[in-house]
């Protein structure tokens, strides 16, 4: 492989890898002051624990050696020994790694979903066991040689399109976000309009960061294929991304009477997580409208939480889990070649539908059981005096903002 491809992973490892980095400053300024260290924490919690379990077992599990394989052996090159001294060691551990990075930002999204009221260790537990029985097999499933990479085949159909994780990533995380808000209950005094951001810039300077890194996230792995179809992903990306801010700051000025900047970034994000599975597979002007549609579905999608009685604390379910499904499905119309409107048929749209909602269910399920297992046992949820008066200072002991006097 020429030095070029292989500078370019490793740029785009570096950029997924500064993506986690951006979902802590996104959430944290959207939770309270006196919480933001907690939120915070959560993102570098995940990027440490997961690492260290991809390294170990993660990355065994990820790769299978047929469809009817549920993951890959843990055992199988623990630590990683023999694949850093074969022939090929120097790609291969590079790949490795490229991989880690977005094992560790699927686990930092869920934590959105139990912001201000989640104790530190018990979602640590929950962040390492989730990754070892929902993500580390999913990936395999999706893009290791198992049952989803396979099931066009096995259906006699066009293959499963997930380019760069809607179901893997965002269907994954905000499936089982839904499940822990479940687990966890509402906030005390739960209702519309109770909680505010409260730091704004730090809201965009996260939505940028992620905008930034998610061009390592779409087009990092065209390093391996010697970057041929590159320039469709990063225009798709751009494009989709541009057009969901606006699509959900249309809705928001019809719906609230105002167009925000917290609706801006959170428009930016939908639009990435949906243009995620689709980036190469769209012609722009496709993905352009994909932006739009999912703009303005993820800004209704997150009241939700206000009809259904569940408490998302950050809208992880209203923009990863809808933008998704939107994303997913959205190429069985529409994929070059294969979508119903462009020359295919149904069956693009059969496929990506299954692969969507068997991730989804899996991964609530999953995530529900160790919740509830994890809650009953040495409690998920902080007290309630904690978390009114911010639980910076009980978990951690810190403050985000200590002023002094002068």
């Amino acid at each position: 492989m020429d030095t070029g491809s292989i500078a370019w992973g490793l740029t785009a490892t570096a950029l997924v890898l500064f993506m986690t980095p951006g979902v802590a400053f996104f959430y944290g300024g959207l939770v309270k002051a006196k919480s933001v260290v907690s939120m915070m924490m959560m993102s570098f919690g995940a990027l440490g624990l997961i690492t260290v379990l991809w390294i170990l077992y993660g990355f065994n599990m990820s790769a299978v050696d047929g469809p009817t394989q549920f993951a890959g052996n843990p055992f199988s090159d623990f630590g990683l020994g023999s694949l850093a001294t074969g022939e090929t060691g120097n790609l291969d551990l590079l790949g490795a790694t490229y991989g880690a990075t977005f094992a560790i930002i699927t686990v930092a999204l869920i934590s959105g979903a139990v912001a201000d009221r989640a104790k530190f260790g018990s979602w640590m537990i929950f962040a390492g066991v989730w990754a070892t029985l929902v993500y580390f097999p999913v990936a395999a499933w999706v893009w290791g040689g198992g049952w989803i990479m396979n099931l066009g085949e096995t259906l006699g159909l066009p293959g499963v399109i997930d380019y760069a994780g809607g179901t893997a990533v965002h269907i994954n995380a905000g499936a089982a976000a839904l499940a822990l808000a479940l687990v966890l209950g509402k906030r005390i005094g739960f209702q519309k309009g109770i909680t505010k951001p409260h730091n704004v810039p730090l809201v965009l300077l996260g939505a940028s960061i992620l905008w930034f890194g998610w061009f390592g996230f779409n087009a990092g792995a065209e390093w391996l294929n010697g970057l041929a179809n590159v320039g469709l992903i990063v225009v798709n990306t751009l494009g989709a991304t541009a057009a969901a801010i606006l699509g959900w700051l249309i809705v928001e000025k019809i719906k609230d009477g105002k167009a925000t900047s917290v609706g801006a970034a959170s428009g930016a994000v939908a639009g990435l997580v949906a243009i995620t599975p689709a980036c190469a597979n769209l012609e722009p002007g496709w993905a352009l409208l994909l932006g739009v549609i999912a703009g303005a579905v993820c800004a209704m999608a997150i009241e939700m939480k206000f009809k259904f009685g569940f408490d998302d604390s950050l809208d992880v379910v209203g923009i990863h889990l809808v933008g998704g499904v939107i994303g997913t499905l959205y190429l069985g119309f529409f994929a070059i070649g294969t979508g119903l409107f462009v020359g295919g048929d149904l069956g693009q749209l059969a496929v990506q539908a299954i692969a969507a909602f068997a991730v989804l269910i899996y991964s609530f399920v999953v995530a529900y059981v160790l919740g509830l297992a994890i809650e009953k046992t040495i409690g998920f949820r902080v007290k309630n005096e904690d978390e009114v008066a911010g639980i910076d200072t009980s978990v951690h002991g810190e403050e985000g903002y200590a002023l002094a006097n002068v």
